[in-house]
């Protein structure tokens, strides 16, 4: 497999840089996370690093590589939404309603 030298921005890896698997498409993963098991009753810790492009070139604006920023509040949780779905239901127990949406009166 393939790695690519990759800096880390923010955080405890703040300033290093090490060598991240690259997947198929030859791009790192989107999100990097970082395990620190508990010592002295400390809960375990997971730290995120959320991938974002390192710079641009000037004359023409190719992407210079990757870089990954620290995310302090953690990985973002995605929910599918397809078509066919059921909407979400709010705490109130009436459902979502998307926007634009006209009322069934």
């Amino acid at each position: 497999m393939r790695s690519e030298n990759t800096p880390f921005r923010g955080g405890p890896l703040d300033g290093r840089v090490l060598p991240i698997l690259l997947g198929p498409t030859g791009h790192p993963p989107k999100w990097y996370e970082v395990p620190v098991p508990a010592h002295d009753g400390r809960p375990p810790m997971l730290y995120a690093y959320r991938r974002e492009p390192a710079g641009h070139t000037r004359r023409l604006g190719l992407q210079r590589g990757w870089v990954y920023a620290y995310a302090p509040e953690g990985r973002e949780r995605r929910e599918l939404k397809w078509p066919w779905s059921k909407p979400a239901v709010r705490p109130g127990g009436r459902p979502e309603e998307s926007p634009g949406a006209e009322p069934n009166g």
